[in-house]
C-alpha cells in the first residue's frame, strides 16, 4: 500500500476513533448525569407552598403550616389556582388547547372505549376467546390500578395532598405518544416515567417511583390507555 493510501485510511480511523469516544462520552454524561430538581418554592416557612412541575408557578396556602396535608378539596381548589396562574402567563394558543383537552378528558364517560386500530381487528382469529379474555382482564386490572393512583395522593406518595389528576384529569395533557422527547425541565430526552416522577417529586413532593415499581408500571398503562387510537408521534412538542 502507497504512502498516501497509508496517511488516507490512519485519517480515517483517527476520525472514527474521535467520534466514537465523543458519542460513548455523550452517552455516559446522560446515563450518569442525576435529573436536575426543582428547588422547593421560597416561603415565608409558615405556610406550605405548593409549586406547579414548571417550577417556577407556585401558591401559598395560608393557614396552611408546611408539614400538613391538604384536604382533597383545599388540593383541587390549590391545582386550580396554579393552572389558572400558567394558563395566564402562557401563549394564550397553548393555554387554549390544554383548557380544550382537559375539558374532553372530563367529559368522557367512564370506560368509555375507542374503535380498536385496523392492526388489531387483522389478528382476530389468530388467539383463542380464552386467551383475549385472560389478558384483557389482566390488563384492565393493570389500567384500574393505575386510574387508582393517578386519582389518589396517598397512593402516588404525596405529601401535600396533590394528586396527579388535579392538574392532569383523566390523563388530559399527558401525551404519552409524543415521548420520547427532549424535555425542558428535564435538560435531557425524557421517557414518560421520568415525566411520571418529575411530577411526583415536584408538585406532589413525594418520592421518585423505580422503573420497575408496580405503581409506575400501572400508572403508565392507565396513562397509554387514556390515548388508545392516538398515532405514536416520539419527539413531538
Amino acid at each position: 500500500m502507497k504512502t498516501r493510501q497509508w496517511f488516507k485510511l490512519s485519517f480515517i480511523l483517527i476520525v472514527a476513533v474521535a467520534a466514537l469516544t465523543i458519542y460513548g462520552v455523550a452517552q455516559a454524561q446522560q446515563k450518569s448525569a442525576p435529573l436536575p430538581q426543582h428547588p422547593p418554592a421560597p416561603g415565608d416557612g409558615k405556610n406550605l407552598v405548593i409549586q406547579l412541575c414548571d417550577g417556577e408557578t407556585n401558591l401559598e396556602m395560608k393557614g396552611v403550616k408546611p408539614d400538613e396535608r391538604l384536604s382533597p378539596d383545599q388540593a383541587q381548589t390549590a391545582a386550580n389556582k396554579l393552572m389558572s396562574m400558567w394558563f395566564a402567563k402562557t401563549d394564550p394558543n397553548v393555554a387554549e388547547a390544554w383548557k380544550k383537552e382537559m375539558a374532553e378528558a372530563l367529559a368522557q364517560k367512564k370506560g368509555s372505549e375507542k374503535a380498536a386500530p385496523a392492526s388489531q381487528s387483522e389478528q382476530d382469529g389468530v388467539f383463542t376467546a380464552r386467551e383475549r379474555q385472560v389478558w384483557e382482564r389482566e390488563l384492565a386490572r393493570e389500567v384500574e390500578y393505575g386510574n387508582q393512583i393517578f386519582h389518589d395522593d396517598k397512593l402516588v406518595g404525596s405529601t401535600n395532598g396533590v394528586s396527579c389528576a388535579m392538574c392532569h384529569p383523566n390523563a388530559a395533557n399527558t401525551h404519552p405518544e409524543t415521548y420520547p422527547k427532549y424535555q425542558i425541565q428535564l435538560q435531557r430526552v425524557a421517557l414518560l416515567r421520568d415525566m411520571i416522577n418529575w411530577c411526583i417529586e415536584n408538585p406532589s413532593r413525594g418520592k421518585k417511583l423505580d422503573a420497575d415499581d408496580p405503581k409506575m408500571r400501572a400508572i403508565e398503562a392507565y396513562i397509554m390507555a387514556q390515548r388508545k387510537g392516538v398515532a405514536m408521534e416520539y419527539g413531538k412538542h
